[in-house]
């Protein structure tokens, strides 16, 4: 396998509805022409605008791996498609196949860095509501709370399960899946792991309203990073772009946002993408919790 000169690069939650993140997208570029990039979710909600961008990027970057976010998979009232659930996911891999971008569905492209290949794997998890504010409370009192306080995902009304009875039965059968397929790889092959959502609870500690967490992951996949030899651990979601690191490993939110958070002075604005790996076989500049 030749050796690559490019990098990893990796963003998230790139909201092409706003005419603001549009141009950051139509302004996009490689560093070098063997750069791949890793999108973790939330591209946008209409099928034109995801097409519109992933297309974009697919003609730039030597390779695009892509990750479904929660708003890819809303059902808006305005998408003439009206997808649901699984229906809606599966369309959403072919249309990336179509262009060329690597799907959680797919194989797990092999990057060949300069240290040795890493194996790049995109996941869709979703979220199970065990990422609760209060220890022993049950899923639903946990939402019952969230309700009467006023914080409340969207997906409650956009994101349908179909067939499956419900959202965290949705996670279950994808984190089974997941897992098994990531035990089934070569233990001595590092891994870089792309998921909208985090891996661990920690990243969401730093939320302004803890009770949003619930729709932000599942308590399954904890020892992910322990478990599985993973270099690199890429999420986005939170709109909280920043580097920590959980057990030597390090955790990349990449996230752009909404304008009205990019543009807040002071605010970590994920543009240009985030370095992953490179020639240093390690994101730099790593903060660590």
């Amino acid at each position: 396998m030749r050796r690559t000169a490019g990098s990893l690069l990796a963003i998230s939650d790139l909201h092409v509805a706003y005419a603001e993140n549009r141009e950051i997208v139509a302004a996009l570029r490689p560093e070098t022409d063997d750069d791949w990039l890793l999108v973790a979710g939330d591209v946008g909600e209409m099928s034109d605008d995801i097409a519109w961008a992933l297309s974009t990027l697919a003609a730039r970057f030597a390779k695009v791996v892509w990750a479904p976010g929660n708003h890819e998979l809303w059902t808006p009232r305005s998408d003439p498609l009206q997808l649901r659930g699984v229906e809606r996911y599966e369309h959403l891999v072919r249309l990336c196949r179509s262009l060329g971008v690597v799907t959680p569905e797919d194989p797990y492209p092999v990057w060949p860095g300069p240290h040795g290949p890493v194996t790049v794997a995109p996941l869709f998890l979703l979220y199970d509501y065990t990422f609760r504010t209060a220890a022993g409370s049950s899923r639903e009192a946990a939402l019952a709370d969230a309700y009467d306080k006023g914080v409340v995902c969207s997906d409650e009304f956009f994101l349908h399960p179909d067939p499956y009875e419900s959202r965290q039965a949705w996670c279950e059968a994808r984190v089974g899946q997941t897992e098994a397929r990531l035990a089934a790889l070569d233990p001595q092959q590092p891994l870089v792991l792309v998921n909208h959502y985090p891996l661990v609870r920690e990243p969401t500690r730093v939320l302004y309203h803890p009770e949003f967490a619930l729709w932000c992951g599942t308590r399954r996949t904890a020892d992910w990073h322990r478990r599985f030899p993973v270099a690199a651990m890429v999420y986005g979601h939170l709109h909280i772009p920043r580097s920590t690191v959980y057990d030597g490993v390090p955790f990349e939110e990449v996230s752009v946002g909404y304008p009205r958070e990019w543009q807040r002075p002071g605010h970590r604005r994920t543009v240009p993408p985030r370095r992953i790996l490179s020639g240093a076989m390690a994101a730099r500049g790593r903060t660590s919790c």
